[in-house]
């Protein structure tokens, strides 16, 4: 049988933004006192009196499905794996039809605990890898032993079959490191390597950040090395100029907006939010700013509804990112401005570029030509198992192949041709697992 299939045009009015990706901060407890924690988590047996309860969370859950029941969900801390009802709130969501993942150190991941997580439902864990320098990284994560930890997790989770990716964050200290870790990440089996880009708020707010110039340096790399480490994915975090770098670099490129990857550029309020274990709503994890509590409102009330959000959906933006060509592809990181004077509408002062005054490069646009090829329920099912930021561009690609072959409908069996098409390999592109990139890290 074949249906219609309508999904959210991306330059959409406000009221129709969904979250792809919503960040749960569950706890501030935490076995490690990471140098640069935006939560200042730690004291591992003490976990805040006010952090939401199991039936809170239920709620919670309940209220974010009906904004998009398929978003990702990470679930995050602290270190998430020290609340004992984990694997309860993960199987909660995965019944709501949401794709769970826990950001984690890595250090208390266990066969047991890996089961526990596998059987809850969760597609896959992150784990930070900040330099592979035995002490360099205890030194940075504060606990002796953090990196063999983190090592005997990854081990854990490949001898498991769960899916992981390796997160770092840029540093002074690891900066050179960097090329080494990525790939240890892909000989080790990681399906996505993140870099993060530190923002100095929380227990990092002294912390001194890597320069712009080393910033456009690395970007530059993570963009020249995409072909180099197949089965692996490698994004940058926190610092959405990777976007207009890999537009500079190819026009083309399928991680920029202007090819419809609606994941790319700062998502802050717009399809990204983070809840703090106390039940506040802030735009990301690194802009400690709540709209509001889940205790006293409903997420939905608050995603809809927040003036922070409106801002943040229409912005107004000031400096040098108002006058930039790239503003609707990047838009600049908008945490940073905020932790440095305040203002998240600013110009994002560790971007390098200087804008040259061009026409502003737009979205891919919806194209409507009056007769899109129906597709088949099998084929929905398939482009659903994707996450909600890539469906509309691979629904469009899928289209245009379709009227090119001239099907009468879309089928599993065409899009599988397309893949073969595009990608000549048998890696299965429409496969969630692979776009697990947006993780945030532990």
């Amino acid at each position: 049988m074949a249906v219609e299939l309508n999904l959210p045009v991306f330059r959409a009015p406000q009221e129709d933004f969904k979250p792809f990706l919503i960040a749960w901060n569950l706890t501030k407890r935490c076995n490690l006192r990471c140098a640069h924690c935006y939560l200042s988590a730690g004291e591992r047996d003490a976990g805040s009196i006010d952090e939401l309860t199991t039936d809170e969370c239920y709620r919670v859950v309940d209220d974010m499905a009906r904004v998009n029941p398929a978003s990702i969900l990470v679930l995050t801390g602290g270190e998430p794996l020290l609340r004992r009802d984990l694997p309860q709130i993960a199987r909660y969501a995965t019944t709501k039809g949401m794709m769970v993942v826990v950001g984690t150190n890595g250090t208390l991941l266990t066969d047991e605990k890996i089961n526990e997580l596998l059987d809850a439902g969760v597609m896959g864990v992150s784990i930070s890898v900040d330099s592979l320098d035995h002490a360099n990284h205890d030194t940075f994560r504060r606990l002796p032993g953090a990196l063999k930890g983190a090592l005997s997790g990854i081990e854990a989770c490949r001898r498991n079959g769960l899916q992981f990716q390796i997160h770092t964050t840029a540093s002074s200290m690891n900066y050179d490191e960097i090329p080494a870790i990525m790939d240890f990440a892909h000989r080790h089996g990681a399906r996505v390597y993140n870099l993060f880009f530190l923002v100095c708020t929380g227990r990092g707010e002294e912390m001194s950040d890597i320069t712009p110039e080393q910033y456009e340096q690395v970007l530059g790399y993570l963009i020249d090395v995409q072909a180099k480490f197949p089965g692996m994915l490698v994004r940058s975090r926190c610092a959405p100029h990777f976007k207009r770098i890999a537009y500079e670099r190819n026009p083309e490129s399928p991680i920029t907006k202007a090819q419809g990857y609606e994941g790319g550029g700062c998502l802050a309020g717009t399809h990204y939010a983070r809840i703090t274990p106390e039940g506040d709503l802030t735009p990301c994890p690194f802009m400690p700013l709540s709209v509001g509590n889940l205790r006293q409102s409903g997420f939905d009330t608050l995603w809809n509804d927040s003036p922070v959000f409106a801002d943040l959906r229409a912005p107004q933006l000031k400096g040098k990112c108002a006058d930039c060509e790239y503003s609707e592809l990047c838009g600049g990181c908008r945490a940073r401005p905020y932790a440095s004077h305040g203002d998240y509408l600013d110009e994002d002062l560790w971007c390098h570029y200087t804008p040259k005054g061009g026409a502003k490069i737009l979205p891919m646009a919806e194209v409507f030509d009056g007769h899109p090829p129906p597709w088949s329920e099998a084929a929905i099912e398939r482009l659903n198992r994707l996450p909600f930021f890539l469906q509309k561009m691979v629904k469009q690609r899928v289209e245009k192949f379709a009227r090119e072959q001239g099907a009468t409908a879309v089928t599993p069996e065409l899009m599988e041709a397309l893949r073969k098409r595009t990608f000549g390999n048998e890696t299965p592109v429409f496969d969630a697992g692979r776009f697990q990139g947006l993780i945030p890290k532990s």
